[in-house]
């Protein structure tokens, strides 16, 4: 008997300790431990938790290396909980939140082997983007998963592309501005328009102010699906494309190709599928995707196959450690 195999797939397929994470970190625990180990009852009348429910959670995790429990009932972090505090400089916090309706569609995943249709319209009866716009809660709870992811791609991509060639950037599908405000914060010649949907943009304001690049950015509501802003020599698409089906992506870059100039470029910053059982995260959210939008992750091959149809060509590929840099020009 395999044994050794037969172990490794109970780990794999374990959806108790990813839930139980999301969990505590919609309670902010790792925040009370800053400063160190604490009892679990403190914790829990921090939180208004019931402590010996909360003990169970933090067992678990601790198992698996998440939270350490240093003597019976108090609890303290570990390497891997660090980046769990909202102050870590890459938190994770944010990104590990607990959505109902996403497990709900996940829930209904028969459903998208079944008709390769996405889960999430099947049990909510609306499509995801609809889904936000009427709960607004979960939406800013989507804007912050972004936010935090920001960090990251904002360290591993803007030292890939020379972004001090472009004058004017539109992010299209920006969200509240986050990584447009950490790409005008560090090249300050540059100017910025973010595009996204009205409720979507509503609290970009702030957000830009806060980071000192308001004045250098111009906020405007909109559908991609209509038309984007014209004239400016670079449109950014962040993780943007892989929510939506290739008839629709066909008809977003048609767009973009129309409003831009002769010299103009889109850059796609996208999880990339490899060939082969490599691993990547790409290979995950593919199906992810599959269950909100039914949309797809797609090779540098298929991207380019959907640019030439509207007019593009991909003229490079700029691999990051996380997003791989898709650049395309006009045909």
């Amino acid at each position: 008997m395999d044994l050794p195999s037969v172990m490794r797939l109970a780990e794999l397929g374990d959806f108790i300790i990813p839930l139980t994470l999301r969990a505590i970190c919609d309670l902010g625990i790792a925040d009370l431990l800053t400063d160190g180990p604490e009892p679990v009852e403190k914790l829990a009348a921090a939180v208004d938790a019931d402590a010996a429910t909360l003990a169970r959670l933090l067992r678990a995790l601790a198992a698996k290396g998440i939270f350490t429990e240093v003597e019976p009932g108090t609890f303290g972090l570990t390497a891997l909980a660090q980046p769990l505090r909202s102050d870590h400089p890459l938190s994770l916090r944010d990104v590990y939140t607990l959505l109902a309706s996403d497990l709900q569609a996940w829930a209904a995943l028969p459903h998208s082997v079944r008709t390769g249709e996405p889960a999430f319209d099947r049990v909510h009866g609306t499509d995801y983007w609809s889904y936000l716009a009427d709960h607004l809660d979960e939406s800013v709870r989507v804007d912050r998963w972004m936010h935090s992811i920001n960090r990251l791609h904002l360290r591993t991509v803007l030292p890939a592309y020379p972004w001090a060639e472009l004058s004017h950037v539109v992010d299209v599908g920006g969200g509240n501005g986050g990584f447009l405000a950490g790409l005008l914060s560090r090249f300050r010649t540059l100017r910025g328009t973010l595009f996204d949907l009205p409720h979507v943009v509503a609290g970009a304001e702030e957000l830009l102010a806060e980071a000192g690049v308001r004045d250098r950015c111009v906020v405007t509501p909109g559908s991609f699906f209509d038309s984007v802003p014209a004239g400016a020599d670079a449109y950014l698409l962040k993780t943007v494309l892989p929510g939506f089906t290739d008839p629709q992506v066909t008809t977003v870059l048609g767009n973009l190709r129309a409003a831009m100039p002769a010299h103009g470029r889109v850059l796609l910053l996208e999880a990339v599928l490899p060939a082969g059982d490599t691993y990547d995260v790409a290979k995950l959210f593919d199906v992810h995707t599959l269950v909100l939008t039914g949309g797809r992750h797609r090779t540098a091959e298929e991207t380019e196959r959907l640019c030439r149809a509207a007019g593009l060509r991909l003229a490079e590929v700029r691999p990051t450690p996380t997003l791989t840099v898709l650049d395309l020009r006009p045909a």
